[in-house]
């Protein structure tokens, strides 16, 4: 069966999740995934969905990660209540966890007519501008993926506010980034964020000296995604 040529190919379900282990969320995302996929095969159309994720604490490590980035053993991990997986996104190893927005974009780049490098650009774009609402001077650098915060008063001078890693199956993304807002920032030093070991890590509310309500970000996020991705968002 075709699909009508009335649907909007930029219309997007925004699910907000909260209190699920990383295994659920992961789950879940596949399964919207291979739900586009399939539709894609069959020529039937099933909306874009958009997560807004704040996780329990977990370390994931991507399939190009070091192991040794991870700085304490499994058994520390499991004596603070901290997870680890080992997932098939790009990247290396990274943190998710109570007070930081991770947002999973579940997109058919072909209804974009973008591919993965442009996606990525678009998701960085949407990261600062978002930043730059808090008065944050965030910017990209080159060969580095994520958004950055550089202050030359400050050793080390540069930090990273947020990180992406991603994937595609058939044009459909899954992962995506993860801003931190009010992020307890000591869960950074049990690794080398990202593989590297001569940048740090910051937040919105750390830039911002001021707790940040994450609702007040999930709606800023929304209005740069829609923006920029130009996105129809389906009425809860």
């Amino acid at each position: 069966m075709e699909p009508s040529k009335s649907i909007n190919p930029f219309l997007t379900e925004v699910i907000e999740i909260k209190g699920k282990s990383y295994k659920e969320v992961w789950d879940l995302q596949l399964s919207y995934l291979n739900e586009i996929v399939e539709s894609k095969k069959n020529n039937t159309f099933v909306s874009n969905k958009l997560l807004f994720v704040e996780h329990k604490p977990v370390f994931t490590l991507g399939k190009s990660g070091k192991e040794n980035n991870l700085l304490v053993n499994e058994k520390y991990l499991e004596s603070k209540g901290i997870e680890l997986f080992k997932i098939e996104r790009g990247g290396d190893i990274t943190f998710h966890g109570p007070g930081q927005w991770v947002v999973y974009p579940i997109f058919d780049l072909e209804k974009f007519n973008i591919g993965l490098r442009q996606y990525i650009e678009h998701l960085e774009q949407i990261l600062l501008t978002t930043c730059v609402q808090y008065g944050i001077i965030a910017k990209q650098i080159e060969g580095l993926t994520g958004v950055w915060v550089e202050n030359i008063l400050e050793k080390p001078s540069l930090k990273k506010i947020a990180a992406i890693g991603v994937k595609s199956t058939r044009f459909v993304t899954m992962h995506g980034f993860a801003l931190n807002v009010n992020t307890e920032l000591s869960f950074f030093e049990l690794m080398n964020p990202c593989g590297i070991k001569d940048k740090g890590v910051t937040s919105i509310s750390k830039e911002t000296n001021k707790s940040i309500p994450l609702i007040e970000v999930q709606e800023s996020l929304l209005s740069s995604f829609k923006e920029i991705f130009k996105l129809d968002y389906l009425s809860s």
